[in-house]
């Protein structure tokens, strides 16, 4: 990509700046200032520390830079033409020129949401009658440019500025078209909104009040954040509990939340979650530090050995280990709310009385191994109409149980009128529903005697009995995604873009050909692939990773 197109973000910022009008506060700067005090520890001094989340993007050219080594020709296109029509609407109709008025003086940005002014005491279950409100915190490491740019800002005759005074600060209201912005220059920051109060809030935290960062356990999170190449943007929730009880109670369709949906969401101490390009596409992590008393589950890695049953053209996966343990936590879980209890114990009844199954023991109780669920491409049979079916693969310790689990539910299908028959893949016996004239609905069997399968559709079933030449643990794609994730984990997200469109694409062409784009099918199709894993590095910390891997740059 061109170094315009890998900076689509940097315009976005600066565009915010633009919006803010004319900042009279601009005339009084004199001189530079260094990088630490725009830094997001600087910037969180400047939010107030009843802010529910707060985030800092990067406006380091050196860091966006990285998209250059990405992208098809088309997603290229499409991000060019999105970077002139965005600069066509926001800057060229003010004059302002990114890279000459605005990147030199622009620092950290941050962004907070601060809970609306009318909100209650949530504990209570009470209504916020308001939506939360939106802070921007924008350091200024250049204030001759700066300077520079309120000049040139002032001379645009389609923004108005009006300025007022709040405790010996001023606040500028500039407005254009789009609508007004207050702004307020406090020290060596500009606090933006669209409203007054949350910059009336900025300025009495700069005056001394309780900033963001003097939360409980915010500082350590500011300052080290998630360690990511290349870190474009970082989120802090220093109070997740509270945050998102706050959010909920803000938004007047929300459902009451029972009162251990709270109790759990306390458990989450704070997360911080950062975002950065390195080699492989878009990385994110994220950092959630809970109560260790809470856990119920003790975390177990996966061998990693079970995606080997799968074949290389296996387009999505999910693998685990442990099904079992995670029933046996969230039964234990539910004897604390009656509600979830009720739902469980109707469950058991319902499958008892229906199919003579105990959901405990012959559904759950055998599932103590690694596991894996996956989608397979096929245009055959009953799946033509969808082009894909599913595979299960578990293994187990319990070979009888899981064995008379299949047995019981082979003789359901013979009674809703499907064939039950029975057939050899490669010497390894297999069981098929079978509807006449359309082939295999469901098949099962053993692929060693701890590792049992289903498959949904005759050729799914085939591929998954048949020890694949090429396994999908050893494909390329499969490598690019996942290979770089940490190890060990908890077990896979996979999912392989080119097949997803391929089978996406098909079917829409079938039944609404115009739904998805060319934009966004250029875009879709500049992705290589989706991998996701997660570890616990100790009991009181949760660690999620994701990679958006990205085609490598194409000619043009």
């Amino acid at each position: 990509m061109s170094e315009n197109k890998s900076k689509l973000i940097a315009p976005l910022i600066g565009a915010t700046v633009v919006i803010a009008g004319g900042v009279a506060a601009y005339l009084y700067f004199k001189g530079s200032i260094g990088g630490d005090a725009v830094s997001p520890l600087a910037s969180a001094k400047i939010v107030p520390n009843n802010a529910l989340i707060a985030g800092s993007i990067s406006t380091d050219p050196k860091a966006w830079y990285q998209l250059q080594q990405f992208g098809t020709p088309e997603a290229q296109k499409v991000i060019a033409q999105g970077l002139q029509d965005f600069n066509k609407q926001v800057l060229d109709e003010s004059k302002i020129n990114y890279e000459q008025d605005i990147r030199p003086w622009l620092g950290n940005v941050m962004f907070a949401i601060l809970p609306s002014s009318t909100a209650k005491n949530v504990q209570n279950s009470s209504k916020s009658t308001s939506a939360p409100s939106i802070l921007l915190v924008v350091g200024i490491k250049d204030k001759i440019s700066a300077f520079n740019f309120d000049r040139k800002l002032k001379s645009d005759k389609k923004i108005t500025t009006k300025d007022s005074d709040y405790k010996g600060v001023k606040i500028s209201e500039s407005t254009d078209q789009k609508g007004t912005t207050y702004t307020a220059l406090l020290d060596n920051h500009l606090a933006i909104s669209s409203d007054r109060k949350p910059v009336e809030l900025a300025i009495d935290t700069f005056k001394g009040q309780p900033s963001f960062a003097t939360k409980e356990g915010a500082t350590n999170l500011l300052s080290k954040g998630v360690d990511v190449k290349n870190s474009i943007a970082q989120f802090y929730l220093p109070d997740y509990g509270n945050a998102m009880q706050q959010l909920i109670a803000s938004n007047p369709n929300a459902a009451q939340l029972p009162a251990e949906t709270l109790k759990q969401l306390q458990q989450v101490k704070s997360v911080v979650m950062g975002v950065g390009i390195d080699n492989d596409g878009i990385r994110m992590k994220a950092l959630a530090k809970v109560d260790p008393t809470a856990i119920k589950l003790e975390y177990k890695p996966t061998a990693g050995k079970v995606v080997a049953q799968f074949p290389t053209d296996t387009l999505a996966l999910i693998s685990g280990q442990g099904i079992s343990r995670y029933w046996s936590a969230a039964v234990e879980q539910a004897k604390t709310n009656p509600d979830t209890q009720k739902a469980f114990d109707q469950a058991r009844k319902q499958l008892k009385s229906s199919v003579n199954l105990d959901l405990d023991k012959d559904i759950f109780g055998w599932m103590d191994g690694e596991f894996a669920i996956a989608a397979i491409p096929s245009s055959q049979g009953i799946l033509a109409p969808v082009g894909f079916g599913g595979a299960f693969v578990f293994k187990t310790s319990d070979h009888a149980t899981a064995e008379a689990t299949l047995s019981k539910l082979d003789a359901i299908a013979k009674g809703n009128s499907l064939t039950v028959a029975q057939r050899e893949v490669q010497g390894k016996s297999v069981t098929e529903w079978q509807i006449p004239q359309q082939g295999a609905l469901l098949g099962h069997g053993w692929l060693d005697q701890e590792t049992v399968f289903l498959a949904v559709g005759g050729p799914v079933v085939d591929a998954i009995a048949t020890k694949p030449t090429q396994s999908l643990d050893n494909s390329d794609t499969f490598k690019a995604v996942t290979g770089s994730l940490q190890k060990p984990n908890a077990g896979y997200f996979y999912l392989d873009m080119d097949k997803t469109m391929a089978i996406v694409n098909r079917n829409l062409a079938q039944t609404q050909p115009s739904s998805i784009s060319p934009e966004t099918s250029a875009i879709l199709n500049s992705i290589r692939g989706i991998g996701m894993t997660a570890t616990w590095p100790d009991s009181a910390t949760s660690q999620v990773e994701m990679l958006l891997a990205l085609k490598p740059k194409t000619a043009k």
